[in-house]
């Protein structure tokens, strides 16, 4: 079991930004794969941004150009910078880490972005 805590999530106005972050309780592994995933009230979870352990990222459409994530293994942190929030990026944003094909998820954080 690896626990997970993100934090950062805040009201904005539209065009903000905000930083989320997410510690995980023990050692981030290499192999490990970190990610963001969020959920829009009456919506499904979706992938927002993941990381692997060299540092390939991927992104999902309505992201790109705006979020960047990245992650500090000695920290045993990962990151999510979101910058010219919409308010279609309102959610919660939960952290996720991949290990050995298992999930472990955080309890996620809330954004809320204003227009």
């Amino acid at each position: 079991q690896v626990a997970l805590v993100e934090s950062g999530g805040d009201l904005v106005q539209a065009g903000g930004s905000l930083r989320l972050s997410c510690a995980a309780a023990g050692r981030i592994l290499s192999s490990d794969i970190m990610g963001w995933n969020r959920q829009a009230p009456g919506k499904q979870r979706e992938l927002v941004a993941a990381i692997t352990g060299s540092g390939n990222t991927n992104y999902a459409d309505s992201v790109k150009g705006r979020f960047t994530i990245s992650r500090d293994n000695a920290k045993n942190t990962v990151y999510l910078q979101m910058n010219n929030l919409k308010p279609e990026d309102t959610g919660l944003y939960y952290c996720r880490l991949s290990r050995f094909g298992i999930d472990f998820w955080g309890k996620g954080t809330p954004v809320t972005v204003s227009s």
